[in-house]
């Protein structure tokens, strides 16, 4: 039975499955052909002949080849893709290629430089009183030293692109690849080293030491990517013991000032005491030159006396006698009276020994 017979049917007569709504009609495929051929005659030359379709197919693959240009910007290289495999790698400029579908074109850009943040989270440029407003990640951020201490470091990884096609072959996800690497190689680093190099004069060294690794495990990789720079932005203790490494900073510090001011003691005394010991030293070899030289001039005198003693013995021997009482008797307050007729004549009231000690006392 037609669908147009409405006669008779479980439904009153009506044979459509959906009930009494009326019959729904689709597109008219017919119709639609006549209107696009009729559209063809009106643009092609000769009317939808044969030659006309050629024409027609001429143009559209011309416009497909034409297609095939593209451009790579100063900032970009160009990676073409047959069919999805790698196939060259352009230069900037002007360039062409298959056009789609048999080659794709790719253009990354290779001289803008990226960034990753490791242990904090948020923009670079947002400020919220004075300060880069950003979100500290304690699971990627703590970190421990070489003495197994507890250090909290944040840092930045910036970093570009040097081979587009290793970059976008080689690698999946290539920020996230970055990260990890970074993230792994500062924990090796800062596990080499005590906490208190890493707080202050070694964080330039580890910057630099952290960069180079990330390079080499990168190029192993070979990811295509240029490690700039490292730029650690916050080694700090952990904040539940920062008071209390503040406090034994402080106590290194005095230490390290009494050890200066020590330092500068010593630096100021052991000068004066080697230059108190040169001195002594002078001295002493000073007695002992005058010693050896009056020895040598009493030893002289002694061997002189002794020749004259050889060739005159006698002079020589009262000659000594003489000498020696005369010393002898030079500070002696003892007066000696010849009591004989050749030595008369003096009073013997007159209180000598007293005149002797007023002489003696105003030679002196």
């Amino acid at each position: 039975m037609p669908w147009d017979n409405q006669s008779g049917g479980p439904n009153g007569g009506n044979n459509n499955p959906w009930g009494n709504n009326p019959r729904q009609q689709g597109p008219d495929i017919d119709a639609w052909l006549n209107q696009l051929q009729e559209n063809i005659k009106k643009y092609i030359p000769g009317g939808g002949s044969g030659s006309g379709i050629v024409l027609l197919l001429v143009g559209l693959l011309v416009l497909w080849g034409l297609s095939g240009f593209y451009r790579v910007q100063a900032d970009e290289q160009g990676v073409v893709l047959r069919f999805g495999k790698f196939q060259a790698q352009t230069s900037p400029g002007l360039n062409y290629h298959i056009p789609w579908p048999v080659e794709t074109v790719i253009t990354p850009k290779v001289t803008i430089v990226n960034r990753v943040d490791i242990g904090m989270r948020g923009p670079s440029d947002s400020f919220v009183g004075g300060r880069v407003a950003s979100r500290d990640v304690p699971e990627e951020s703590l970190m421990l030293t070489g003495d197994e201490n507890i250090v909290d470091v944040d840092f930045s990884v910036f970093w570009l692109i040097n081979s587009a096609s290793d970059f976008l072959f080689n690698i999946q996800n290539p920020e996230g690849t970055v990260k990890s690497v970074a993230e792994s190689t500062m924990r090796e680093i800062v596990g080499q080293n005590n906490i208190q190099p890493i707080l202050t004069e070694q964080r330039q060294n580890t910057e630099d030491m952290v960069r180079d690794l990330m390079q080499s495990i990168l190029d192993e990789y070979g990811a295509g990517i240029t490690i700039t720079q490292v730029k650690m932005q916050k080694v700090d203790p952990p904040a539940a013991v920062i008071d209390a490494f503040r406090d034994v900073q402080a106590a290194r510090a005095d230490q390290e000032r009494a050890r200066n001011e020590a330092q500068a003691y010593a630096n100021r005394v052991v000068p004066e005491a080697q230059g108190e010991a040169f001195r002594i030293r002078r001295e002493a070899e000073a007695y002992r030159e005058q010693a050896v030289a009056e020895a040598e001039g009493q030893a002289s005198r002694f061997a002189a006396v002794y020749n004259e003693y050889k060739q005159a013995s006698d002079v020589t021997r009262q000659r000594i006698f003489l000498e020696t009482v005369e010393k002898v008797m030079q500070r002696s307050n003892k007066i000696i009276i010849d009591q004989s007729e050749a030595g008369g004549g003096v009073i013997p009231y007159l209180p000598l020994d007293r005149l002797n000690s007023k002489t003696n006392k105003g030679d002196q």
